[in-house]
């Protein structure tokens, strides 16, 4: 889920991603609130709320291909994120198939409290991924952003099944931000920022 990590004033809950990495969910004392998001078919939305604007003159299937490939990634790496928070561990999951371990780091250090903690999620968070920029440099760059939106994405006790109490001033949809590259032929996650702003 989860990103790269920013704790929140005035707040008992760490943001992750998305993870600034979800992703919006909860822990570190109190709840990691995930951010994040993903989706193949994990009923989380993949497509941009709507038509992206190219950002430099190019064919419009290029453009449109560019963007897919985009979204793709990091649908897949929202994916692995909520498949490893409902486990607390990435073990088994295809977080490194499109999340750097730059990304990697923060949602590590939140799988190792949640462990700890003896706590894990249920259910999936809903994502609302939009491509705002792409810049074609030495190593193509990508901007998403996200409204991440936890309602149906909870924290329990891994052995009571109980819900874990969060606080209450926690955003349950906020807005978030990741940033990927292409390496080689694939697009990676490389950081995930969520906003203390919501959605």
């Amino acid at each position: 889920m989860k990103a790269t990590k920013q704790r929140s004033t005035g707040r008992e809950h760490v943001v992750v991603r998305t993870r600034k990495h979800a992703t919006a969910l909860l822990l570190a004392g109190s709840l990691l609130v995930l951010a994040g998001c993903s989706g193949h078919d994990s009923g989380t939305s993949s497509k941009p709320s709507s038509t992206p604007t190219a950002v430099s003159p190019a064919p419009s299937s290029t453009v449109d291909a560019v963007y897919a490939a985009v979204l793709a990634a990091y649908t897949s790496s929202w994916d692995a994120q909520t498949e490893a928070y409902s486990k607390a561990s990435s073990a088994g999951t295809e977080l490194k198939k499109n999340t750097t371990l730059r990304a990697l780091f923060d949602i590590e250090h939140d799988l190792e409290v949640m462990r700890k903690a003896g706590q894990v999620t249920i259910g999936k968070p809903v994502i609302h991924p939009k491509v705002v920029k792409v810049t074609n440099t030495k190593i193509p760059a990508a901007t998403v952003t996200d409204c991440i939106d936890t309602t149906n994405w909870t924290l329990i006790d891994k052995a009571s099944k109980k819900k874990v109490p969060l606080p209450t001033t926690r955003l349950i949809k906020y807005v978030s931000t990741a940033t990927l590259e292409k390496w080689g032929t694939k697009w990676m996650v490389t950081k995930l920022t969520a906003q203390e702003q919501p959605c």
